[in-house]
């Protein structure tokens, strides 16, 4: 895994952003699986940028993407920005001086890429289980508190009251962050979720729901903290969080703009 890993940040950032297309996996499978290649020795731009990303780019929820709207464009548009956003956090989070101040402690002091090198072949398959198990047990706490919580909130906290707000070019994306977080869909089926709120928001607002809620919500946020110190968890969603505010309303506000020039002209 060191090995294969590029040295250089930004080509380990892009490398991660699109190891997805090889483990598909949605936002809950990610951060172990991230866990892993940190801990293996691969360069933590890579597994940052992985972490985010992983949930759009993988052939399932690019597929889905499609289905739902029954576009191309959609896809790359979420694809694109998920991707662009991945490299920047990864880059700007992934190149500390001490990788310890980033990850925790259990991940940066991983085991020892030739440690199982010489064992049988039932001794390497014991490891995996024992793996397997490790990570269940480890993982499985988080998932199941961060469930409970997003349960919770779809019980407490009305939808409609946030679907009423849904309307200004900057309103509109605010919403649809919140409630990606509030929801906490799976990336497999966000899609559909999103294409039923189609008619009522902005489409920078839904492509903000794709991209945000994919990345960042509540069953993900207590699982990064599994893997990164909560330093690093809270800068991650901030800055998940301004990219994608940013690209939600520059969309709104260019559309607009698009709208009216042929409005004037008549």
């Amino acid at each position: 895994m060191q090995r294969w890993s590029p040295r250089n940040p930004l080509l380990a950032a892009v490398a991660g952003s699109i190891l997805g297309l090889a483990f598909p996996v949605c936002e809950c499978g990610s951060i172990p699986t991230a866990r892993r290649l940190i801990a293996k020795g691969a360069a933590l731009p890579a597994g940052i940028a992985f972490v985010l990303a992983a949930p759009v780019i993988n052939p399932v929820v690019l597929a889905a993407t499609f289905v739902a709207f029954g576009s191309w464009e959609m896809v790359a548009w979420r694809a694109g920005l998920t991707i662009l956003f991945a490299v920047i956090v990864g880059l700007l989070l992934g190149t500390p001086r001490d990788p310890a101040t980033v990850v925790l402690p259990a991940v940066s002091q991983g085991a020892h890429p030739d440690d199982h090198a010489h064992e049988h072949q039932w001794g390497a398959f014991h490891q995996i289980l024992t793996h397997a198990s490790a990570e269940f047990f480890e993982m499985g706490r988080y998932l199941i508190a961060g469930s409970l919580l997003a349960a919770a909130l779809q019980t407490l906290v009305p939808q409609q009251a946030l679907l009423a707000l849904g309307s200004g070019p900057v309103l509109s994306v605010l919403v649809m962050i919140a409630l990606a977080v509030v929801l906490s869909i799976c990336s497999t089926v966000d899609a559909f979720v999103a294409l039923a709120l189609a008619s009522t928001f902005s489409p920078g607002a839904i492509l903000a729901f794709l991209v945000f809620g994919s990345m960042i919500d509540i069953k993900s946020t207590l699982l990064l903290t599994s893997t990164f110190r909560r330093r690093t968890v809270a800068l991650m969603v901030l800055l998940c969080f301004q990219l994608t505010l940013l690209a939600g309303v520059a969309l709104n506000v260019y559309l607009r703009s698009c709208r009216a020039v042929p409005s004037a002209q008549g």
